[in-house]
């Protein structure tokens, strides 16, 4: 059975706890509730609110995005190269350098290139 998208920040939080070794009366202190809501907060009888969320993600120094999708990383798309630049260069040549270019460029298929 699928679990839902609060299930699965609780289960986040649970091996955040375990892989920093930290307590449920701190992960509470982070919640802003008491270390008895968490309990059960961690036990899925009480539902955790976005502010909850926000305020334990700046304390463990994350975001909140990486609360969800933890342990992995978000990373925005423009800080993984995103497109490729695309460029485009424009020079005036007369007739005989600008076939001397597209032969550098394209070798001799230049003009099965440029027929296409």
């Amino acid at each position: 059975m699928d679990k839902s998208f609060s299930d699965k920040i609780v289960a986040n939080l649970a091996k955040i706890l375990r892989d920093r070794n930290l307590t449920q009366a701190t992960m509470a202190t982070y919640a802003d509730t008491t270390p008895s809501q968490f309990s059960k907060i961690l036990k899925g009888s009480v539902k955790l609110s976005l502010d909850q969320i926000s305020n334990i993600a700046k304390h463990l120094s994350m975001s909140e995005i990486d609360l969800i999708t933890y342990p992995d990383k978000y990373v925005k798309k423009s800080e993984q190269g995103g497109e490729p630049v695309e460029a485009v260069l424009q020079i005036k040549l007369q007739k005989e350098k600008k076939e001397q270019v597209l032969k550098m460029i394209f070798g001799e298929n230049n003009l099965e290139i440029l027929n296409k």
